[in-house]
């Protein structure tokens, strides 16, 4: 695992369109199926990674929290599975109905919507507002496997609020860091 932070894309950028398979369902659904009428928040997560594994309860927890207020939750592996395959589909659905995902756990087998969307760690969070422009990059709050500070989404909740109300969302925005994304050699 090397530590690695999430690359702070330019806000108001696009989000790149995609179509992948959902492990939950067995599916190929895309973006523009997925998205929220609010919001819609892309998260970067894998099933081994310790920081991941830390957060689980919280992105559970906040997909609950925003489902009926328009906010779309999607979760996206783009591991590479030769090299860690705990992170395969088969065990990435069995990890979604472990957790309780509240969204879709979706495969990036090429891992082109990880490039495309210059995700660098586990977890990497964007936030895009209803025209599909990221209003947020970042970390998900202050809590480290580490450091004992108490899970509570408050970066993503501030940013979903924001977006919620027709407010403008904080630029003053913090990395995450995470374990790296496995890429293929």
């Amino acid at each position: 695992m090397a530590l690695t932070p999430s690359n702070m894309i330019p806000l108001g950028t696009v989000a790149p369109a995609f179509s992948l398979l959902d492990t939950v369902t067995g599916n190929t659904v895309s973006l523009n199926e997925l998205k929220g009428e609010q919001a819609t928040v892309i998260m970067f997560i894998c099933n081994h990674c310790p920081y991941v594994i830390h957060v689980n309860s919280e992105l559970v927890k906040l997909g609950n929290d925003y489902a009926a207020k328009g906010v779309k939750f999607i979760a996206i592996s783009s591991n590479d599975v030769v090299s860690h395959p705990e992170d395969s589909p088969e065990k990435m659905k069995q990890v979604a109905a472990k957790e309780n995902y509240a969204f879709p756990y979706l495969y990036d087998e090429t891992q082109s919507v990880a490039k495309a969307y210059d995700a660098a760690c586990t977890p990497d969070i964007y936030i895009f507002n209803k025209e599909l422009k990221l209003a947020y990059r970042g970390q998900l709050d202050d809590s480290r496997p580490s450091n004992k500070i108490a899970l509570t989404g408050k970066d993503v909740r501030a940013a979903l609020d924001c977006l919620i109300e027709g407010k403008q969302v904080s630029p003053l925005q913090r990395p995450n860091i995470g374990c790296n994304i496995k890429w293929r050699v």
